[in-house]
């Protein structure tokens, strides 16, 4: 929905916190929540929608006059499609995802047209005269590669296939004048993880070599083409991601800027962070309170900080703990989304404060216009966080909406 007008700031929810990976789960969970809290959050204005597509629900979606008929209902709701999470080609619920998430990464050819396909469908659903993005995958993960050369090549792939996702979205924009753009989404672990890296792949890569595909592709001269990507490619900041890095988010959105860096959308999602006491008798308790959020379908990354400002990376919670009782870190910070709304977990904190950061960014500057709450694991929260699903994400909504009007009001006061 259509928040701060003058900004002409956009909020959802990603719907890949719903079970489903072919069309008809989709739309069934479509049409069991969105329409009720619509009527709760937005009942005089449209509601927007963050739309989670697997591969499978992708194919189905443009078969027949299976996309006519969405758009049918979208309308007769009040609703629109602004953004989809591509992030997630497979299974994301009841069942191990862990690394597979990555997979296929942007080297294989089954992401460039799937990514594809979500591009052509967005560019239906689209409203006239507004923005559409695509999250997807950081390119690759990490520990996959065995040598510096390995990831190289696997880089040097996934951007020609971004330069022709790239190319199809000039193509959509020279017909219908709709821009949409790729967020790549960093997170802990992958091939870019923060500012630094993302940063050096659009100097080392993307501009240089996906710029001589999209000259060649496009006929037109290489500067020409590295305007293009930078337009059309740009960054998907997960406040989880970004604060389990110990990123400044006022530094990232700086740093980023001053490379020509758009971020195309704000994921607003909270992270897990805990000091390490001295005491070995309260590391033990710190330890059995990380210890349910060790489950395992996701990958829970953990990156330690040391006093020196050095950092420590864990490729998941499980393994980690067993290093807690003996860590001589100062902090930890875990890559688990918990709910926007809860800051105190008895031992454990959130991040939620970066989260309030952004939003005191947004006040005083055009950093992008999609916002999407994405707390995506509320069937592996621990056993006394679970609650109603419907009126958690209200809740969020809630808090989020809450927060911003709270920020907003102050900076009036302080303009006065």
């Amino acid at each position: 929905m259509k928040i701060f007008s003058e900004k002409n700031l956009h909020l959802t929810y990603c719907t890949n916190i719903h079970p489903g990976e072919d069309w008809s789960q989709v739309f069934a969970n479509l049409q069991q929540y969105i329409p009720s809290l619509k009527k709760k959050l937005s009942p005089n204005k449209p509601f927007g929608i963050g739309l989670r597509l697997a591969d499978a629900a992708s194919r189905e979606l443009l078969q027949g006059n299976t996309l006519q008929k969405f758009k049918s209902w979208l309308k007769e709701h009040e609703l629109y499609v602004f953004t989809l999470n591509g992030f997630p080609y497979g299974g994301f619920h009841l069942q191990v995802v862990k690394d597979k998430v990555y997979a296929p990464d942007w080297s294989k050819q089954e992401r460039l047209d799937y990514t594809l396909r979500l591009a052509q469908i967005l560019s239906e659903l689209l409203p006239e005269e507004m923005e559409g993005s695509i999250s997807t995958v950081p390119l690759s993960y990490k520990p996959w590669f065995e040598s510096d050369r390995s990831q190289a090549e696997v880089t040097s792939s996934a951007t020609i296939h971004i330069a022709q996702v790239v190319a199809q979205m000039v193509r959509i924009r020279a017909a219908n004048d709709k821009v949409l753009h790729l967020n790549l989404e960093p997170e802990p672990d992958a091939l870019l993880e923060n500012a630094e890296e993302v940063i050096k792949y659009f100097e080392k890569y993307l501009l240089p070599i996906g710029g001589a595909y999209l000259a060649k592709n496009l006929g037109i001269p290489q500067p020409a083409a590295e305007v293009l990507l930078l337009e059309h490619v740009r960054v998907c900041y997960d406040t989880c991601h970004f604060a389990v890095e110990y990123e400044d988010p006022a530094s990232v959105f700086e740093r980023f800027a001053a490379a020509g860096i758009q971020i195309g959308k704000i994921q607003i999602s909270a992270a897990l962070k805990a000091q390490i006491p001295q005491h070995k008798s309260e590391r033990l308790l710190l330890k059995d309170r990380l210890q349910p959020f060790a489950e395992s379908t996701y990958l829970h990354q953990v990156i330690a900080r040391h006093a020196d400002g050095k950092l420590q990376h864990y490729q998941d919670l499980g393994s980690a703990l067993s290093f807690l009782e003996e860590s001589t870190a100062c902090e930890w910070r875990t890559h688990f989304h918990v709910p926007l709304f809860i800051d105190d977990y008895q031992v454990l904190r959130s991040t939620q404060d970066d989260i309030v950061t952004v939003f005191e960014l947004l006040q005083n500057n055009q950093i992008c216009n999609h916002l999407e709450i994405e707390t995506y694991t509320w069937e592996v929260l621990p056993p006394e966080m679970k609650v109603d699903i419907a009126a958690s994400i209200q809740r969020e909504y809630e808090w989020v909406l809450w927060k911003l009007q709270t920020i907003n009001s102050q900076k009036l006061v302080v303009s006065r």
